[in-house]
Formats: C-alpha cells, structure tokens, sequence
C-alpha cells in the first residue's frame, strides 16, 4: 500500500515538473517569437503604406487627357461657362447646371473661386478698352465666381444660344439671361463664344493637372445616338 502511494505521488510530481518544462519551453518561444512577429507586423505596415502612397500618387482613373477645348466639332467639344457673382448671391448657379444637363451636356470642370484682379483682366483682355472696363473687372474680382466647364456636340455655339445676347433685355425669352436678369452690367453669366475662346479660357480657369475629368455618361447613347 505504501509503495502505491509512493508511486502515485512520484507521478504526479513527475507529470506537474513535465508540465512546468513545457509551460517554460512554451513562454522562451513566445519570448523568441513575439521581436519576429513585431518585425513582421511592422514590415507589412510599411509595405501598406507604400502601396497607399504609390495608388495615390499615381494618375486617377479619370484623369482628362483631351486637349482643353476638346476637338471641335465632336462631341468632345468643349466650353467655358462661369456663374458670375450676382448670378451666385442669387442662387441660380443650380439652374444654370440643370439647363445645361438637361440639354444633353456634361460637366467635366467645376470649382467656385474668388478671381484675382490680375486674372479678370487678362480673362476680359479684349476689353480693356472699354469704358466699362474697370468696373467690370472690379465686379467680377470681388467674387465668388463658379466656373465650369461642359463638354458636347457643338457646345460653344449652342451654350451661346442658351445664355442669351450680352444684354437682358435683347434675350429671347427661354433664355438663361432672358428669363433670370435685366441689366446688362448684372447678366449673371459669361459663355466662350469661339473655339479659341474656350481654348484660352479653359486654360485660364482650368489650367492646373487633373481639373478636368474625362469620364463616360450612364446613358450617353440616348443623347448622342443619330438614329
């Protein structure tokens, strides 16, 4: 009877000391493993934020590679429209965007700024002089100005159309300036009247990389489809 308590207790002490040494050899792996883990751990958070830099850094998926005006005659074609200060203290700079959507145009360019002297002046060159020349440009430089720029078949001249002539109450009625001013000198809106004109505007507004985007419209075919 001795000799079986004997062996019992020997058994235990012999079980308890086995698990002792593997809970020993199991902390020193942890131990050994845990500077690997933190290596790796912090390899991948560099790895990931190289990734992220790198996506960003690159160019957008929609970047605009079109010349600025586009090509002429196409549906690429583009123009200049900006929502002059008192057409964006009035609120209709929404309905100059609808008109356009609504026609079958697509904005690829939008920001609202607050123009510098010098860069009315040289938007409104071929009219310094113009008797009218320095109120116009310190009307449009005390801002905000929102500029846009809308992309379509034949785009210029039927932007022209839409806005109306320079004077409100020479516009037909339907027009943007036909049917939102009166006064010549508060006309709320500037559009690009020639191709060249859209060139050095959109330049001008626009000129800075990635501005502008090229992208596909959802239902394009049912705007510029010929049959």
């Amino acid at each position: 009877m001795f000799a079986r308590s004997f062996t019992k207790i020997a058994s235990r002490q012999s079980t308890q000391a086995i698990k002792a040494r593997a809970f020993s050899t199991a902390n020193r792996a942890a131990a050994g493993a845990a500077p690997r883990f933190a290596a790796y751990a912090t390899a991948g958070a560099v790895a990931t934020a190289a990734a992220s830099y790198a996506y960003f850094q690159t160019a957008p998926i929609y970047a605009d590679a079109k010349p600025l005006a586009g090509v002429k005659g196409t549906f690429s074609e583009r123009t200049f429209i900006a929502v002059k200060p008192d057409g964006v203290h009035r609120g209709l700079v929404g309905k100059v965007i609808q008109r356009f959507e609504e026609r079958g145009y697509k904005l690829v360019g939008l920001k609202q700024v607050v123009p510098s002297r010098d860069m009315t002046e040289e938007h409104y060159a071929d009219l310094k002089k113009k008797p009218f020349f320095k109120g116009l440009v310190d009307y449009m430089s005390q801002g905000p100005v929102v500029a846009m720029v809308w992309e379509g078949k034949d785009v210029i001249r039927q932007g022209r159309a839409m806005i109306g002539a320079t004077n409100p109450l020479e516009s037909a009625p339907g027009t943007i300036r036909g049917q939102y001013c009166i006064s010549v000198g508060r006309n709320i809106i500037h559009g690009s009247d020639s191709f060249e004109s859209a060139e050095k505007e959109i330049g001008l507004w626009f000129g800075k990389a990635g501005e502008l985007v090229d992208w596909t419209q959802s239902g394009a075919e049912w705007v510029q489809s010929d049959n």
